[in-house]
């Protein structure tokens, strides 16, 4: 009988990274760079790898070069300016006596294909003050837009939500 939990062989990069982002995760959460500590998690992180490590399923749309910090780094540097000018324009929209806001429920269509990459852009969609992604399916994310403007259409709609995040998280991610 086969098992409905079978997942597809990974590779060793993809164990590689999952070990890595465990680590990480250690040193995050015992904020110490301690020799025993790091042995410590090393030894968790290995044995957790070893045996869910083709269970991290989620984490095989990562795309491996020498550039994906510097990609990373430019996503998320782009993601602070957009969370800046969106707070401004929603504080803005608040504080104004005729409260300017035409909400909507918008559908945009995504080229990500892997579920990291469709679930950091609807995360980052959602953390984006005036917008919030309620479902994805397949390549369509359903976003609530404070301000839809009126006349606007899916690719316009697309280009003003998503479209800079998508070019950003599309270097790193598949």
């Amino acid at each position: 009988m086969e098992d409905s939990l079978d997942t597809p062989p990974v590779s060793l990069s993809h164990h590689v990274f999952v070990f890595g982002i465990l680590l990480l995760l250690w040193v995050l959460l015992t904020g110490s760079l301690d020799v025993q500590e790091l042995v410590a998690g090393t030894v968790v992180s290995l044995a957790v790898t070893l045996l869910f490590g083709s269970r991290f399923t989620i984490l095989t749309g990562f795309r491996f070069s020498w550039l994906a910090p510097i990609y990373v780094l430019t996503y998320l540097g782009n993601f602070f300016i957009a969370l800046l000018r969106a707070n401004l324009d929603l504080a803005g929209r608040v504080l104004s006596p005729s409260l300017p806001i035409n909400p909507a429920l918008v559908e945009i269509r995504t080229s990500l294909k892997s579920p990291l990459g469709r679930l950091l852009l609807a995360n980052t969609i959602t953390l984006t003050p005036g917008t919030l992604t309620i479902d994805v399916e397949d390549d369509r994310l359903l976003v609530h837009w404070v301000y839809y403007p009126p006349g606007t259409d899916l690719q316009q709609a697309t280009e003003q939500i998503s479209a800079s995040f998508e070019r950003r998280l599309s270097r790193f991610l598949i």
